[in-house]
């Protein structure tokens, strides 16, 4: 993947430019994850793509790179708890503000997967739609923000090994609405999502 969108802005004086994604919005369980990722021009990141296009071993293998060559990574997340409270869309805004502010610094300028900008933050900003298939900083955290939550998942999973959330993830597979339906929902499962709150 190339830096089309990340040269563009370099030549125009921008410096620190931060791609935006996130992992888990469409979720039964479990939290969202995002990260905010500055990578640098000089980054070399062979097969970086959609984290979704990719096998585990290659995001795992491409997670360790990033982290070794990004100039900064900053990493957030927001429990099932607080996307109940808010309903996804506004969780969705707050989980990747936060992780721009992990970052630990102000970036000159933001590139977000999707359709939405984040207006609380007063940075100059881009939504892409498709962004983590197009931009190289985009994907960078997109492969960031789905090996956290995986790992996440998978530490739920030694807590609640009925419903094999090391398996799926906690997405609305077959098999993960055949034990929501057999066992109910457990503590992370998202009370406000349909599927969830009519087992209730």
């Amino acid at each position: 993947m190339d830096f089309d969108f990340e040269t563009a802005l370099w030549r125009q004086g921008w410096q620190f430019i931060a791609g935006i994604d996130e992992a888990g919005r469409g979720p039964l369980a479990g939290p969202i994850v995002a990260a905010a990722v500055i990578l640098l021009p000089h980054s070399r990141l062979p097969g970086l793509n959609d984290s979704k296009l990719l096998s585990e071993q290659k995001r795992e293998q491409l997670y360790g790179l990033i982290l070794e060559q990004a100039l900064a990574v900053g990493v957030a997340e927001v429990s099932h708890k607080t996307i109940d409270r808010l309903r996804i869309g506004q969780a969705n805004t707050l989980v990747m503000e936060k992780a721009v502010k992990a970052i630990g610094f102000k970036p000159d300028y933001l590139l977000i997967d999707g359709r939405s900008s984040l207006k609380k933050l007063a940075i100059p900003q881009q939504a892409i739609i498709d962004g983590d298939a197009l931009c190289a900083s985009i994907a960078a955290a997109s492969v960031i923000a789905k090996v956290t939550r995986d790992r996440i998942m998978l530490r739920y999973h030694l807590k609640h090994p009925q419903y094999n959330f090391a398996g799926h993830k906690g997405y609305g597979t077959r098999e993960h609405f055949r034990l929501l339906k057999k066992y109910g929902p457990c503590p992370i499962h998202r009370r406000s999502f349909a599927p969830v709150a009519e087992l209730i």
